[in-house]
């Protein structure tokens, strides 16, 4: 029997769909990468903001077609998407065979199998799921890099996120467990580690005892030199000095910090239910870049968020400016009846969003292209990852983080991917880098 598994949304989704597909494998299933081949089809959706739904929802109906005129016999849908929405679904989507919740994972062989005997949904609460240590069997996307979940879930209560809802509260993994499955996948070729969790930074304040991250982070370093740790989803509230120290004094850990904050509108930040303000945000990364000099800064941010002001947006504007982010990604707020956010005043009109969306992007586009250009000159270790034909390769620095960031192209002959090699960086575009193998 053949399965194809379609993984959508965020690379914390990505780490469920390659479990999943190792317990499946260890059950006897084959995968195959077209879905014209599968007798079962399995959608790991996302469902964060209305983009997300659209793109789950025409990924659900496209495949569905398969049952029709290819060899599908059973479809299933899992993850954020029916958790959300429910067992209004099964009404929504008779196509779908089986619809699995967050908390349900762990059934998914048994689904497969269609020995679940639940009926087509089952929703059991995710904050009942345990997360220790992982299945050895994990079908990697990449055989160079590897995300690694730290925790599961968010105890924070911001306004215009679903995610606490969808994935319940914070249950950081013991580090004994995040460290075994570290060395495991660096024993298996694993050339960049990334950890993750819908609040990273806030990782091992529910262990009892508390384990800061930067303990976690010491631990994961001595396993490798010849490894890059990154981190992803940092939170204002949760970075600490020490976790910024330990960053300086390894070189395996990437001088990377993801840092979403949101908005620099004290008024909108309040509103967004984060607690912080626009001068913690400037004393954090001063902080930042005095104690990590080469660190490169990322952030998120709302634009067109319920009750943002022209006044608002030109904070944040001027404080986009004054930062200098090496990366930045914008988004148009996206409404929904379930989120606190939908019942404030002031909704902005879409056009409007838009407007500030397009302006914001304008101004990052020209910071990136100065940093970029400062690079020119500079030497780098870069991991190879995909070879373009006719010598080109597309690499990453440690300024860059995959899907998110942009690229460093090299010509050079039989590079191997997922090595390091090291450049010298000849050109600068707004969001890529060209370079010369040394």
């Amino acid at each position: 029997m053949k399965l194809y598994l379609a993984s959508l949304g965020c690379a914390k989704n990505l780490v469920d769909s390659e479990m999943m597909l190792g317990r499946l494998i260890n059950a006897g299933w084959r995968i195959t990468q077209d879905p014209q081949n599968a007798d079962t089809i399995i959608v790991n959706t996302c469902s964060f903001i209305e983009s997300a739904v659209n793109e789950s929802i025409d990924t659900i109906l496209e495949l569905a077609r398969l049952k029709n005129n290819g060899t599908c016999r059973r479809l299933i849908i899992t993850g954020c998407l029916p958790e959300r929405y429910r067992e209004a679904m099964v009404e929504t989507l008779p196509e779908v065979d089986v619809f699995l919740g967050t908390g349900a994972f762990d059934k998914i062989v048994a689904a497969a199998n269609d020995d679940l005997n639940v009926g087509r949904c089952f929703l059991p609460d995710p904050n009942i799921i345990s997360y220790g240590q992982q299945e050895s069997l994990r079908v990697l996307s990449s055989s160079y890099m590897a995300y690694l979940k730290v925790a599961e879930g968010c105890s924070r209560h911001c306004t215009y996120c679903i995610i606490p809802k969808l994935r319940g509260k914070q249950r950081s993994r013991h580090p004994e467990d995040i460290v075994s499955e570290a060395r495991v996948l660096i024993s298996s070729g694993v050339k960049e580690l990334i950890l993750i969790a819908q609040d990273t930074t806030h990782y091992g304040t529910d262990l009892h005892p508390p384990v800061p991250l930067y303990r976690l982070l010491e631990k994961i370093s001595d396993i490798s030199n010849n490894i890059w740790i990154r981190i992803l989803y940092g939170h204002v509230e949760s970075i600490e000095d020490s976790f910024i120290r330990t960053v300086a004094d390894h070189r395996n850990i990437c001088s990377y910090f993801d840092v979403p904050i949101q908005h620099a509108s004290d008024k909108i930040l309040k509103k967004m239910g984060r607690h912080y303000t626009s001068e913690n945000l400037y004393r954090l990364f001063d902080n930042i870049r005095s104690t990590v000099p080469d660190a490169a800064l990322r952030t998120a941010i709302i634009v067109g968020f319920p009750g943002e002001t022209d006044k608002d947006f030109e904070t944040l504007s001027t404080f986009i400016q004054d930062i200098c982010f090496d990366n930045l990604g914008v988004f148009i707020y996206s409404d929904a009846e379930d989120l606190p956010s939908h019942k404030l005043p002031g909704h902005i009109p879409k056009s409007v969003a838009v407007d500030r969306y397009n302006r914001l992007m304008a101004v990052q586009q020209k910071i990136s292209l100065l940093n970029n250009r400062k690079h020119i000159g500079k030497n780098y270790d870069v991991l190879v990852e995909e070879s373009m034909g006719n010598n080109l390769y597309k690499a990453r620095t440690f300024f860059q983080a995959p899907e998110v960031d942009g690229t460093t192209d090299i010509y050079s002959k039989n590079l191997p991917i997922g090595s390091f090699v090291k450049v010298r960086i000849e050109e600068a575009s707004e969001y890529d880098l060209k370079g010369k193998v040394l």
